[in-house]
């Protein structure tokens, strides 16, 4: 199996090892956010989100789900994403958000998380599986097939979705908002927005890149990252 040049972290789970791309803010500290990856990989576009989120003076880390692998095939890709196991990659999430924890550079006692597509789903996940540990969670375009008990979510969220979405009806994505709402008792928040899916990816595949909308949405996110974490 391929290394990817982008793993500079090893951290532990679940008794084994993963890796990922980790990205400290210039000042050397600030609160932690796990970046999750599209169904392509850890590719370039990851990895500069990533940078991005660092210059906004969090301490990122982008887990590697695919051990290394990465595809500008659509149809390896799908296969990729059907061949991770569930489990193994919740775990990694989950070891991801205690290596942040445990980090010299982050601060405060909570990271938050954001994923885009499949990344998007694994985030909702994450949010049901870590409690208190994770303060923010933010899906951009991406829902869950099997919906978790969502009554352990305890992190503020707020999802990203394209009007014109092919991969995600906007109907499906309300629907499991609500889901959350019921559970929780708290009305997240969703945004939904006249492109297409992956409107944020400017090294789109699909060619629905949409750089304004893209800016409205990045704003967006960074600044509750920020209000829940700091």
């Amino acid at each position: 199996m391929p290394d990817n040049p982008k793993q500079n972290v090893t951290f532990p789970s679940n008794g084994g090892e993963a890796h990922g791309y980790l990205a400290v803010p210039a000042g050397g500290r600030g609160p932690g956010v796990i970046v999750i990856q599209e169904w392509w990989g850890l590719t370039d576009h990851i990895a500069d989100l990533t940078d991005r989120f660092a210059r906004e003076g969090f301490v990122a880390l982008a887990p590697d789900l695919y051990g290394g692998r990465t595809t500008h095939d659509a149809d390896e890709a799908g296969r990729l994403m059907q061949e991770l196991p569930v489990e193994k990659a919740s775990q990694d999430l989950r070891g991801a958000v205690d290596y942040l924890l445990g980090h010299e550079a982050v601060t405060g006692d909570k990271v938050g998380a954001v994923g885009f597509c499949m990344g998007g789903g694994f985030v909702l996940s994450l949010a049901a599986q870590a409690g208190d540990k994770l303060a923010a969670a933010v899906p951009f375009y991406g829902v869950l097939q099997t919906e978790p008990d969502w009554s352990g979510v305890t992190a503020k969220v707020q999802g990203h979705y394209g009007e014109k979405d092919d991969f995600v009806p906007m109907d499906a994505a309300d629907a499991q908002f609500q889901a959350i709402a019921a559970a929780t008792g708290t009305q997240p928040e969703l945004h939904f927005y006249p492109a297409g899916h992956a409107f944020l990816n400017d090294q789109n595949l699909l060619g629905t890149y949409d750089a304004e909308q893209a800016r409205i949405a990045w704003d967006r996110a960074v600044a509750f990252l920020h209000a829940q974490l700091g």
